[in-house]
């Protein structure tokens, strides 16, 4: 594997609940992301309910010397949030810091990877 660019992160987003459980998900999937080593990098940030923000999120990235950042939606559908509301943070963030370049990737979606996920699911019935 080639040596991850220092300068790229990884902003992970989910919406964000009152349940700190379910906000640890990303903590958790930030540091299985971290430990593949593809991107030295990676935060997480929330819409709402939650911290980090995005803006907060985008800021800690920037400040550990991001050039890029590689914002990745946690989201299933294109809903409002992952359809308008990411693309005005994305704007905002790239506003504020003019030097950094923010890229707002796909959500999750009907990616062809999410059946097998599903058919794994189904297997560990409670």
């Amino acid at each position: 594997m080639s040596h991850p660019d220092p300068n790229t992160a990884v902003l992970l987003i989910a919406h964000g609940s009152r349940r700190a459980e379910a906000n640890d998900d990303l903590v958790q999937l930030a540091n299985l992301v971290s430990d593949r080593g593809h991107y030295q990098i990676v935060e997480v940030s929330y819409l709402e309910l939650a911290e980090p923000s995005i803006p907060q999120g985008g800021r800690k990235c920037v400040d550990r010397g991001a050039r890029l950042v590689l914002m990745m939606p946690y989201f299933l559908s294109a809903g409002v949030h992952v359809v308008n509301d990411l693309q005005a943070m994305r704007s905002d963030l790239a506003a504020q810091f003019p030097q950094v370049e923010f890229v707002l990737c796909p959500h999750l979606g009907l990616h062809p990877l999410m059946a097998d996920i599903v058919l794994d699911r189904l297997t560990e019935r409670k």
